[in-house]
């Protein structure tokens, strides 16, 4: 990875919503798996945030639990409990004792869960029964094939909005700054968006409309927690992580998009259908969904999965994005803005600890001063 010496679009200052930002290196949510304890977040976190933060940076915290059935990862955190809350307090202190800005993503698993991870061995839900058995789910005694799940009922639909509100105002205590609705990766707002894993006949199923209404509804709520400009919402349009798939994915997304412009939310964050969970899984392909949703979405658009320095400033240039999120390079170089401005060589990172363990390789990767020191 070569970042460029000058990076002029990329450290140009924006505004994001009420906030000013001083350049547009986003830290994304990134699944770690470091809590102990009731999935409450703790102080290695803490250290692990402040780690990555600028002052005038933007980052968006780890997609974080917002019912105790919507886990899909042994050791994630929550927002549903106030204890849970108190914990994420200890971090969003750290973050803008540096001067940083940081959003809390708000997930909910859906069908790609683990019956170990539910409380009383409960089945996981999603909107439909479809059999997806390639899917591996991190439990507590390591990676196991999702248990398949139950259909959601339709009044249980509207209780889980809900839980997003409940878990938007919880942010609100912790500190947070915004949220961001986590709207993609075949979570459970993915599997009613994508007619491959929704086949429901009420209405939350079948056109576009219907099967887009539950990230509408939930995008409302978050909305009459935090108002417009402190809500954003990611989006994988084309991805096929966790089973996806849709028979017409480009007019699904352009019409969601479209429908949520509706909200002038704070941004759009999309991840690039070459990115595959944590793998960049087609190679020489470059970005697509926010060049294709840049002509429908009117507000700015983070461009996330599989960018370096270079290309990052690229679609900057181009017009296609605002922001760009860098994930796997973020986790191993806490000081990223700072090696990308200058053009520092960057620290390599460790797939084998992205999930789960302890401080080794979460916050023992060195800043680069600490390197030069070294040499």
């Amino acid at each position: 990875m070569q970042p460029r010496q000058n990076q002029s679009k990329l450290f140009a200052p924006i505004h994001l919503g009420p906030f000013s930002l001083a350049h547009r290196v986003v830290m994304p949510g990134l699944t770690r798996m470091r809590t102990v304890t009731d999935n409450i977040p703790n102080e290695l976190m803490a250290t692990y945030y402040a780690q990555r933060t600028t002052a005038g940076g933007f980052m968006i915290a780890e997609a974080t639990i917002v019912s105790p059935n919507g886990n899909g990862y042994a050791n994630a955190p929550g927002i549903y409990t106030t204890a849970q809350a108190v914990g994420w307090k200890r971090i969003t202190q750290a973050v803008h004792a540096k001067g940083g800005i940081i959003f809390l993503q708000l997930y909910h698993a859906g069908r790609q869960s683990h019956v170990d991870l539910i409380p009383g061995g409960s089945l996981p839900v999603g909107p439909s029964v479809v059999e997806h058995p390639d899917d591996l789910v991190c439990t507590p005694t390591g990676w196991e094939p999702a248990t398949l799940n139950r259909a959601l009922e339709t009044a249980e639909v509207r209780v889980l909005v809900d839980d997003f509100r409940k878990a938007a105002v919880l942010a609100q205590e912790a500190g947070f700054d915004g949220v961001e609705l986590h709207g993609a990766n075949g979570y459970l707002v993915d599997q009613f968006l994508q007619d491959g894993a929704n086949q429901r006949t009420d209405e939350y199923g079948g056109s576009f409309a219907n099967r887009s209404r539950f990230l509408m509804e939930i995008v409302h709520a978050l909305v009459s927690v935090w108002g417009s400009d402190r809500v954003g919402v990611r989006l994988g349009p084309s991805g096929t992580f966790g089973s996806m798939s849709d028979s017409n994915p480009t007019a699904l997304f352009t019409y969601a998009t479209q429908q949520l412009n509706e909200f002038r939310l704070a941004y759009l964050h999309l991840i690039e259908p070459r990115i595959k969970g944590s793998y960049l899984d087609k190679e020489g392909e470059g970005p697509v969904a926010a060049e294709q949703l840049r002509k429908v979405f009117t507000g700015l658009i983070i461009a996330a999965g599989g960018f370096d320095g270079q290309s990052a400033e690229d679609i900057l240039e181009k017009g296609d994005a605002d922001l760009v999120a860098f994930g796997r390079y973020f986790i191993s170089n806490p000081d990223l803005p700072d090696r990308l401005r200058h053009g520092f060589p960057l620290n390599e990172y460790h797939r084998e600890s992205f999930y789960g363990g302890d401080e080794h390789g979460y916050t023992d990767y060195p800043f680069y001063e600490q390197q030069a020191v070294s040499y």
